[in-house]
């Protein structure tokens, strides 16, 4: 009797498993957990790249070879959190996560599942490495550290003329992600060796963004810089109205806010960021196996101008620029 109510709970406990599968599942097809800490226009197009990329190895969910869920957390950390442990209860095979916030979140409350992360520093900007120097052991993809930033800066003092003796920056930054704050630890110390003055107001979130923008613009700035923050992200046609109206001349270090509005960067391509990190988790899907994998750099990098905005502020770029076609906000 032992015996058979074992057998008899093997089976009922191999059945319980087979019923949380998805019908994919079952049937042998890979899911994938993608989620976003927060909805913008510029940041989605690293979902696209990623995506793209897995199709390029064969895995569509219009082939019926892949399985995908998607989300985003809107904002909200205790949602992002929701999504992760969802994504553990349904198994999925990896989880591509888009910003900073998503990957803590992913590395943090999945330790078994690959993390793939896309529009992330690099964990050791992130404080995650552990006493031996190491990253998460599930953590894969593709980062970005900060040297880029010193070209996209070095282009606001080639480009604007100072109106008093000395160029002066603004920037926001968010105080509350250990980026943002390295970010702009490391603006600060370039603004002075490039002999500009660096005026910067720390925030919280994207809600007060307008209400700071405003008060930085009283400092008598020359132009703005949008640094690789996810709230300048969020808020970013807040900054770009502000400044315009007061014939503040945006610049960046993110490709994807040119097409916003800013005038030039040296600096990411968001698509491609994603696909990159996208042809990682094709590899470990095909192969079953994360060895060899790790966090590297993004390999795409650009420099672009806005024509419209070039226009506005009496910008000309040289050839080594590639105009960028603005989008409808």
């Amino acid at each position: 009797m032992i015996e058979i109510r074992n057998v008899l709970i093997a089976i009922l406990l191999v059945s319980v498993l087979f019923s949380c599968q998805s019908p994919q599942q079952q049937k042998g097809i890979p899911m994938v957990g993608f989620v976003e800490a927060f909805e913008d226009a510029t940041i989605g197009q690293a979902y696209e790249g990623f995506i793209d990329a897995l199709s390029d190895s064969g895995y569509s969910e219009q082939d019926g070879t892949l399985e995908v869920i998607h989300r985003n957390a809107q904002g909200d950390a205790a949602t992002l959190n929701q999504i992760i442990s969802y994504f553990n209860s349904q198994q999925v095979h990896l989880i591509g996560t888009s910003t900073t916030l998503a990957t803590i979140a992913a590395v943090q409350r999945s330790k078994d599942i690959p993390v793939f992360q896309t529009v992330t520093a690099m964990p050791s900007i992130l404080g995650l490495l552990n006493a031996a120097g190491q990253p998460p052991i599930n953590l894969f993809g593709t980062g970005e550290n900060l040297n880029y930033i010193d070209t996209s800066f070095a282009v606001i003092t080639e480009m604007v003329k100072p109106r008093g003796d000395q160029l002066t920056v603004g920037m926001i930054y968010n105080q509350s992600e250990p980026q943002s704050v390295e970010a702009y630890e490391h603006i600060a110390e370039l603004a002075d060796s490039m002999n500009a003055q660096l005026v910067a107001l720390p925030l919280n979130s994207s809600a007060e963004a307008q209400l700071v923008v405003r008060s930085l613009l009283t400092k008598h700035i020359d132009a703005f810089f949008a640094n690789p923050d996810n709230t300048v992200f969020a808020a970013f046609e807040t900054i770009l109205k502000n400044c315009n109206d007061q014939g503040i001349p945006v610049f960046t270090s993110e490709s994807g806010l040119v097409a916003r509005g800013a005038v030039a960067a040296f600096g990411a391509d968001i698509y491609q960021w994603g696909h990159q990190s996208g042809a990682q988790a094709a590899h470990y899907l095909k192969s079953g196996s994360t060895e060899g994998l790790k966090v590297e750099m993004l390999n795409v990098r650009k420099r672009v101008y806005n024509p419209e905005a070039a226009e506005r502020f009496g910008f000309t770029f040289p050839g080594t620029y590639e105009p960028i076609t603005p989008v409808s906000n």
